[in-house]
């Protein structure tokens, strides 16, 4: 058995192009990436519903892939390749993200919130948000605004760990440095996977990331002032997303007023286009399928399915951004702004809980396609890879990726009544309830309205490149003070080392990172699989 329909055989390991890359639907690939994909989608369902969380899955799939290659018959020697190891990341990791922030998650708005007739076609909606956001990505992926030669910490993670499996040697051990660091950090309950990302992400984003970290952490500590209940992180993140829209809007049109050597700003243009489309096509039929149309005048109507296509493309790119900077996307954060923001419109209870399940829909499948395509990208050799190739394999990967799709919705269709009679939700689910039933007061608008001016401003100085404004929120957003600690250390890491040894070690810093990332993730995940089977 081979993993392509052709005679030619397939790589394994690491050789020089061109070959013919791995084909997602290849008999053997094609029945480990549905194996992988149901497998993650349940893992990610069970962990979130448990433990609030949802477990990077990623090294998993390329793990399985690896121990398969092992068995010594001929069926199993295709996965002794990268690529076919980097599709099965691809499909796993696909599976878990869709499974759980994409469907399971925003569904169960809807049911908590009391109106269970809601979730079909909340879940058809949904669904097809998600496949459009893996879409996007894959179209905007190594673009002026989503380029392959930023971070994207996770990627490089899987990337450096499938190498190092591939290669071992030096780099091998270097890699498993970085995974014992990460692994005994974590189970010493620091977020290690901060660290890692401070030391591959961009010194100036990752700094206001930091900052934001720490100010979250200690502000009521110091001043005595609870910022989240100014919804101070609410408006830097308003005015920080708005500005990013407007550079990245800025990109598009310098582009299509010019020829560029960049071979893929055309379809920058492009999937902006067919993506808003798509949103309004998707608010159209969630607005038909719940029957809001029944709670709404005509007018009010038009502008809720237009402001909820337009923050679905805001959300997506903010994601976007802090996910390839940072790693970290504040995905649950940046809908409840949404929804905030939808209060102040004056829409209905009813439209507010489509609003915030469609938001929360848009993003996480983006950024996981970016995690994913970074590490096919460094695996097919970066820049010095040939066009044809790694447009092959990105291609390839998204096959890949939207098998790991097509199996979330079918375990979430399936299973979500179990969960949800059983009153087992994502917990954030239960905050945009409240928010919905609370409503929002007039202090509340006029301290999204003021602190968005600053955000606004931190982005516009920071510029498209820097990303200071949304990183800044993003870490506003997010509690967790040890993880601003973490960050300032790989910051402080950073310059020591940079002016010690200069560039020489930048390479092995980045594996060493991407071990840190791997270990903290992969001890994460096995500790909260545990704690799932015991709940």
């Amino acid at each position: 058995m081979t993993h392509s329909s052709s005679s030619i055989e397939e790589p394994v390991g690491v050789e020089d192009p061109p070959y013919t890359h791995p084909k997602a639907l290849a008999p053997a690939n094609f029945l480990l990436v549905s194996l992988l994909s149901l497998i993650g989608a349940m893992i990610g369902i069970q962990m979130l519903a448990s433990l609030g969380i949802t477990p990077s899955t990623s090294l998993i799939g390329a793990l399985a892939a690896m121990a398969l290659s092992r068995i010594p018959l001929p069926g199993f020697r295709g996965f002794r390749s990268i690529h076919a190891q980097n599709l099965a990341q691809t499909s796993i990791s696909s599976a878990t993200f869709g499974a759980a922030n994409s469907l399971f998650l925003p569904i169960g708005i809807p049911w908590l919130f009391g109106l269970p007739e809601m979730v079909t076609p909340m879940l058809i909606g949904v669904s097809l948000a998600m496949l459009l956001d893996a879409w996007l990505l894959y179209r905007m992926f190594d673009t002026p605004v989503f380029p392959a030669s930023h971070p994207w910490p996770p990627g490089v993670a899987a990337a450096e760990a499938i190498k190092a499996g591939d290669k071992g040697g030096k780099q091998a051990w270097t890699l498993l440095g970085g995974l014992c660091t990460g692994a005994i950090g974590a189970l010493l309950h620091l977020p290690m996977s901060a660290f890692g990302v401070a030391l591959i992400g961009g010194f100036a984003a990752m700094a206001a990331f930091g900052v934001g970290l720490l100010v979250r952490g200690y502000a009521q500590i110091l001043t005595g002032i609870d910022i989240n209940a100014l919804y101070l992180p609410h408006g830097m993140m308003i005015g920080a997303g708005l500005m990013a829209l407007l550079q990245v809007s800025r990109i598009i049109f310098r582009q299509g007023g010019r020829r560029t050597e960049h071979r893929n700003d055309g379809r920058l243009g492009q999937a902006f286009r067919i993506g808003g489309l798509g949103y309004l096509a998707i608010m159209l039929l969630l607005t038909l399928g719940t029957g809001l149309y029944s709670h709404m005048s005509p007018l009010m109507l038009v502008c809720f399915v237009l402001y909820g296509a337009f923050v679905a493309f805001v959300h997506e790119i903010i994601v976007g951004i802090a996910a390839m900077h940072s790693g970290w996307f504040p995905a649950f954060a940046v809908a409840l702004i949404t929804l905030l923001i939808g209060m102040l419109l004056g829409f209905p209870p009813e439209a507010l809980v489509v609003l915030s399940g469609f938001s929360t829909a848009t993003g996480p499948a983006f950024a996981d396609m970016g995690f994913d395509l970074k590490a096919g990208y460094l695996l097919r050799k970066g820049e010095n890879a040939s066009p044809e190739f790694e447009l092959q394999g990105r291609r390839e990967q998204l096959i890949a990726g939207m098998i790991g799709f097509v199996a979330a919705i079918i375990v979430v269709a399936v299973s979500h009544r179990f969960y949800f009679s059983a009153h087992q939700f994502a917990p954030i689910n239960a905050a945009y309830v409240a928010a919905i039933k609370a409503g929002i007061s007039a202090d509340a608008a006029k301290n999204l309205a003021l602190w968005a001016i600053p955000g606004a401003l931190l982005q516009l100085v920071g510029g498209a490149k820097r990303q200071l404004g949304v990183l800044f929120a993003t870490g506003l957003l997010i509690s967790s003070p040890a993880a601003g600690w973490m960050v300032a250390a790989g910051v402080v890491f950073r310059i020591v080392v940079s002016r010690l040894a200069g560039t020489r070690l930048r390479e092995q810093i980045e594996v060493f990172a991407g071990g840190v990332i791997a270990g903290d993730a992969l001890l994460n995940f096995f500790s909260g699989a545990i704690g799932a089977l015991r709940k």
